[in-house]
């Protein structure tokens, strides 16, 4: 759909500009917002003829917002949420806390106006875009703390207060981690068993099957007639009478 813009927008272009924008767009936001006219002839005439109110119309909102601006530089607003020992929120902060944080330190801004991707969800300190005018933004800091005192705390420090020992032991797990991944990237080598580590029972084994390996050995050399062999009565007396005839002579 071709439209016409009534003021800048972000990616689109700048007031008076001819755009083409997808339906849905231009139903639910640019058209109610009195943001664009649909580019028809009718509403490009219009246009055309007051354009030059649209424009001072148009600067005259754009100085107030940087007043505006000037005097919002530099605001942090404090969101009281309860929160865990790590500083996980107990739910969260969306643009409409913020809205009503800074409405309430005295500047009136709606939820439209405020930037926030996604609603904040832990202690610390945010940065939030506020749209004072579409040339104009601000970036005011939302504190988010459990308490007046930890917000202060947290203002001067920089950071979220949470407790010493939660930090210390994600500090502990993330070196445990660390050296962890170390560990498997290094080469595995297969360790040897020395032979003190070697359990009684498995002494025993290889003792009794080293007993048998003998046994079986010298069965074998027995069977083969490899043992000496008795001599026979009449051969040993026949060899003692040789051997007194010999003494004689």
């Amino acid at each position: 759909m071709e439209v016409i813009l009534l003021e800048r927008i972000d990616k689109l272009g700048q007031m008076g500009d001819v755009v083409n924008v997808k339906s849905g767009y231009a139903r639910n936001f640019l058209l109610p917002q009195k943001k664009a006219l649909r580019a028809t002839d009718s509403n490009k005439q219009h246009f055309e003829a007051d354009r030059a109110q649209l424009e001072a119309s148009n600067l005259e909102r754009r100085t107030d917002a940087e007043k505006l601006d000037n005097k919002m530089d530099g605001l942090s607003v404090t969101m009281l949420r309860q929160a865990g020992e790590a500083g996980q929120l107990y739910g969260s902060v969306n643009a409409r806390d913020i809205a009503n944080g800074v409405t309430e330190a005295g500047f009136t801004v709606f939820r439209q106006q405020i930037e926030l991707a996604h609603p904040i969800k832990n202690l610390g300190l945010f940065d939030v875009k506020v749209t004072l005018h579409p040339e104009v933004q601000v970036t005011v800091v939302a504190n988010v703390a459990r308490s007046e005192a930890e917000a202060k705390t947290q203002a001067k420090t920089g950071k979220a207060v949470v407790s010493t020992e939660e930090e210390e032991a994600q500090a502990a797990q993330a070196q445990a981690e660390t050296a962890e991944t170390e560990d498997e990237a290094k080469p595995k080598t297969k360790k040897k068993a020395k032979p003190t580590e070697i359990g009684e029972e498995e002494a025993k084994v290889v003792e009794e099957a080293a007993d048998e390996a003998a046994a079986e050995q010298a069965e074998e050399i027995f069977e083969e007639g490899a043992a000496p062999q008795p001599e026979p009565e009449d051969a040993a007396a026949d060899k003692a009478a040789d051997d007194a005839g010999d003494k004689t002579e």
